[in-house]
């Protein structure tokens, strides 16, 4: 990756230019937000958006509206988002910190730069499973259950790109688990929409995480760890078309299955969502330059959008 900003003052190469963390945060913690890339606000949004999905469908499918335990839930899923990140990029980082000391993008992370020791990582990566444990007792028994089971691939995910060319599969099954979870939080139990939901959101992290990867597709190359980014090379747009497609029609089906129940005008409206979401996925295809990393990152990081425009249209369907 060429024309990298300047690092020398402890900015992640890759951080947002006017991020808060190097702006305000105070110095002596800046290496312990940038490790859980409180700096890089994107992928907190990007596991944050499924868990708006899953409580809003939710509520579509009681036909009740919102009531103030669902604010009380979307604030205890818009915290819990950011520690779990955090948790998880800790330890992500923990795991690839020799690999990251060998890729241009990521060797000014705080552990490969030696702004922070292994050690004192996997403790702050404790702290901040402790506090989103705190949070999730707030919730009902089976979604405190759910909520456990989700660190099973948080923390098989970094392994991932040594064994598998799918690496984004697991990551997939990770950072969508709140639509679960946001669907649980509010009814106590599972059915096939937000499921459904789950898969669509899975769907979607292969289409984002894909054009992620591309970034790093020669470094990664060379150090011999894989991803989908390599595995698909010249065919990545098609694929990418096709990961679109599922993420739409499986949202969709969610939807009908939520709002099966609802006036004809509420279940159109619900329906804008997957659509608004796939055509913000074509938008970035069109824009799209696999072999530019800046255009990666920026079309990337635009995934919070694309995110955000089913969720308003999701929560709008459900409030009517």
């Amino acid at each position: 990756m060429t024309n990298l900003p300047d690092t020398s003052n402890g900015r992640v190469a890759d951080a947002t230019k006017m991020n808060w963390v190097d702006r305000f945060a105070p110095a002596a913690l800046r290496p312990y937000l940038r490790l859980s890339r409180a700096d890089r606000p994107a992928g907190t949004w990007l596991l944050l958006i499924p868990c708006y999905w899953g409580l809003a469908l939710a509520v579509g499918a009681s036909g009740a509206g919102f009531a103030w335990g669902d604010l009380y839930i979307a604030l205890g899923c818009t915290a819990g988002a950011f520690l779990m990140r955090g948790a998880g990029c800790t330890w992500n980082d923990f795991t690839d910190r020799h690999i990251d000391a060998r890729v241009a993008r990521t060797r000014s992370r705080p552990l490969p730069s030696g702004q922070v020791s292994p050690r004192v990582a996997l403790l702050w990566m404790v702290l901040q499973v402790a506090l989103a444990a705190l949070i999730l007792l707030q919730f009902n028994r089976f979604t405190i259950f759910l909520g456990i089971a989700a660190l099973i691939p948080v923390v098989i995910y970094p392994f991932a790109k040594r064994f598998t060319w799918w690496p984004q599969v697991f990551l997939g099954v990770a950072f969508n688990w709140g639509a679960l979870l946001g669907w649980a939080a509010h009814s106590g139990s599972l059915s096939p929409a937000p499921v459904l939901l789950y898969t669509a959101g899975m769907a979607w992290t292969l289409f984002y995480d894909t054009i992620y990867a591309h970034q790093d597709k020669e470094d990664d190359a060379l150090i011999g760890v894989k991803s989908t980014a390599l595995l698909f090379g010249g065919a990545t747009m098609r694929w990418l078309f096709y990961f679109q497609v599922a993420a739409v029609l499986l949202m969709a089906g969610a939807v009908i299955l939520a709002f099966a129940a609802a006036p004809p005008a509420v279940l159109m409206l619900a329906l804008a969502a997957p659509w608004g979401f796939g055509l913000h996925m074509y938008w970035q295809l069109r824009r799209l330059d696999i072999n530019d990393p800046a255009n990666c990152l920026h079309l990337f990081r635009a995934n919070r959008d694309t995110g955000l425009i089913a969720a308003a249209l999701l929560v709008i369907a459900a409030a009517l």
